[in-house]
């Protein structure tokens, strides 16, 4: 039961096997901004253009993050930037489009 004691010494909040994960945590903030910004600018038809490009970007980018992922609480970030630039996309679509 010393185990359930051992401080967490981890190098990154969202690594939880001890190591640090610059990559992955990089990928992870990106695609969460871009979820973000997406989603929000969706809210607005005139701003089609801006969500379905964030939102294109963030699902290459939340893509990319999943494939080289270590960590569940990386994957757990990711799936949520995933589903907020999908989102936005497809109402960016719906507004209008990547060109207009």
């Amino acid at each position: 039961m010393a185990q359930a004691l051992r401080p967490n010494t981890a190098g990154s909040l969202f690594a939880t096997d001890g190591r640090p994960h610059p990559v992955q945590d990089a990928l992870l903030a990106v695609t969460l901004v871009l979820g973000v910004v997406s989603f929000v600018t969706a809210q607005f038809p005139s701003l089609h253009l801006l969500s379905s490009w964030t939102g294109l970007v963030g699902i290459f980018t939340g893509a990319y993050g999943q494939w080289i992922s270590e960590t569940t609480r990386e994957r757990f970030g990711l799936i949520l930037g995933l589903g907020a630039s999908g989102l936005g996309f497809f109402l960016g679509m719906a507004h209008g489009g990547l060109f207009g």
